[in-house]
């Protein structure tokens, strides 16, 4: 069995505007459809939503998002000289940031909460990013302060230990029912009515 170990993975949009480094731990601690907290698992998730659906987005939910989400460029997603064009929606408040790159269109991550500009130390150097704010920070769309998702199809093909078609093939991914109101439980292997494999 293979011990689970965080790695830096590369992702960007199509013409490279909007840059990311996510440290995803693979394979996942757990694989569960309901994992019981979510610091426990790296959440990979498939929802039926129709935002979800129609943006084609392939969920992965970090397992601490302001220490495993470092956007490198730009350095301020919901500044008006960015380059990125929000989408909001989810729910009542529509909270929920569905940035994209307004020159290719593609939708790297979504977000709410607060974002703050920090350095950090990449490959044995400082460097300015944006992350989720760690103070105060408790993932969750319901309970928490705020919410990070990445879009795994925006990850770098080719690079080592990255695989999509193993996380499917290993039933790493979890079905969601937002469609309707997520009553249906998150469930492995087989998508809710109207979800994508």
């Amino acid at each position: 069995m293979t011990t689970p170990t965080r790695h830096p993975y590369h992702g960007s949009c199509h013409c490279g505007h909007t840059r990311y480094i996510s440290y995803l731990t693979l394979p996942p601690p757990l694989t569960t459809a309901t994992p019981p907290s979510s610091r426990s698992t790296l959440r990979i998730r498939k929802c039926n939503c129709t935002t979800c659906h129609k943006m084609s987005i392939f969920h992965v939910r970090l397992m601490d998002s302001p220490s495993d989400f470092l956007l490198l460029n730009p350095l301020d997603p919901s500044s008006a000289n960015s380059g990125l064009t929000d989408y909001v929606c989810s729910g009542e408040g529509k909270k929920l940031h569905f940035y994209f790159c307004g020159i290719c269109g593609v939708r790297c991550f979504a977000f709410w909460g607060k974002g703050v500009r920090r350095n950090v130390e990449i490959e044995g150097g400082m460097r300015e990013v944006w992350t989720p704010d760690p103070e105060g920070w408790i993932e969750g769309a319901e309970e928490g302060t705020g919410y990070l998702s990445v879009n795994a199809a925006t990850l770098d093909a080719g690079q080592e230990g990255l695989d999509l078609k193993e996380w499917m093939e290993k039933g790493w991914i979890a079905y969601l029912d937002g469609k309707n109101d997520f009553r249906g439980a998150p469930r492995l292997g087989v998508p809710y009515e109207g979800g994508m494999y």
